[in-house]
């Protein structure tokens, strides 16, 4: 069962919903009769209910696995932001997939810079960003000899994984992110659910990007 509420802004969205249906409800009884209220306020609760039974079907059972292509490469999907093209990450992804043919398909999550921008949807600089920071992991990984392509995904990081997973049939999901002390992912559990959701196998790549600089200068 898939959680009709997948991100802050379906969240939002079920919010307004809400709130009509009651503002509804209440005007009605008020104008009318008490009755026409009540019946009102039990279909939009059925409606509800429909709607919500429709949503979670919407997502990718946990007990479906996307399927190999069938021509022998081995599938990576990557999700990445801020380390999106560290050391680390591009690394493990050149190990993981040497010495073989391989297909990658980089998802970095366009965040939002804060929360009154994501609730206003006002997420263009988030996306650009996010752009940037994809198109020179792709580099990367081209000069490595890694076969990749990459796009902009859903700011929730485990909506992107399920979204990707509908049209990407990965062997293995990699996540990347920040060190424990610094990683909003790692406090809002987001390797911990991808696990518990995904019946693939499930990296977590730890990137420290202030260490990878703080060596690059020392090499320098």
């Amino acid at each position: 069962m898939h959680n009709p509420l997948r991100s802050e802004a379906d969240a939002f969205r079920w919010i307004v919903v809400i709130g009509i249906g009651v503002a509804s409800v209440i005007a009605l009884t008020l104008l009318t009769r008490p009755a026409d209220g009540a019946a009102l306020g039990a279909a939009l609760i059925g409606f509800g209910i429909g709607l919500a039974w429709r949503s979670s079907r919407g997502g990718l059972p946990r007990s479906v696995r996307p399927t190999r292509g069938g021509d022998g490469r081995r599938r990576v999907l990557v999700i990445a932001n801020e380390t999106v093209g560290g050391r680390a990450l591009l690394g493990e992804i050149e190990n993981r997939c040497r010495g073989g043919e391989s297909e990658i398909l980089v998802v970095t999550p366009a965040l939002a810079s804060s929360r009154v921008a994501h609730w206003s949807s006002d997420v263009d600089e988030a996306i650009e960003l996010a752009r940037q920071r994809l198109e020179l992991s792709l580099q990367a990984l081209a000069e490595a000899g890694l076969r990749a392509r990459g796009e902009v995904g859903d700011p929730d990081p485990n909506v992107a994984i399920e979204d990707a997973l509908r049209k990407f049939a990965a062997d293995e999901v990699i996540i990347s992110t920040h060190p424990p002390e610094r990683s909003r992912w790692l406090e809002r559990g987001v390797v911990e659910r991808a696990r518990g959701e995904v019946e693939l196998p499930i990296m977590h790549v730890v990137v420290d990007l202030e260490a990878e600089a703080e060596l690059a200068g020392r090499r320098s």
